[in-house]
């Protein structure tokens, strides 16, 4: 079964959220959180650190991931690990893998026109939300 990752990352204050913009399919064109494939025998989390780093340039030392919850979708074959975190300080995010930018929080998440995996993001989001001081207690 093929993993992959979506990584909920706010920056410092948690007043915007990390987007990109796919350029290919699936979802070409619409908003997502950054991610991407779980490689045979890697662990989930470092899988989560890999991919914010090679899509991003965010590194462990600017943020630290809490494994939020998981998708098993049987009938593709696959799962999906959510993660959250929040940047310890402000910094420039750049990536070549899909166009990068900082959201509002006020976005309606679950308009399928705009975000890609049917809701998900505005699932995860509410989760965020109902966790938030476990999630972003010092």
């Amino acid at each position: 079964m093929q993993g992959y990752n979506v990584l909920v990352v706010f920056n410092s204050d948690k007043s915007q959220l990390l987007m990109c913009k796919r350029k290919k399919e699936p979802y070409k064109g619409l908003r997502n959180l950054v991610g991407g494939k779980i490689e045979p025998n890697e662990n989930g989390d470092d899988a989560a650190y890999r991919e914010l780093l090679e899509e991003t340039g965010i590194s462990h030392k600017d943020i630290k991931l809490t494994h939020l919850m998981d998708f098993t979708y049987h009938l593709s074959d696959c799962y999906v690990e959510a993660y959250v975190g929040k940047l310890n300080r402000e910094l420039i995010v750049s990536g070549d893998e899909n166009e990068l930018y900082w959201s509002e929080l006020s976005c309606n998440f679950f308009d399928m026109n705009l975000f890609a995996g049917e809701g998900n993001i505005g699932h995860i989001l509410e989760q965020v939300k109902i966790r938030e001081e476990k999630l972003f207690a010092n």
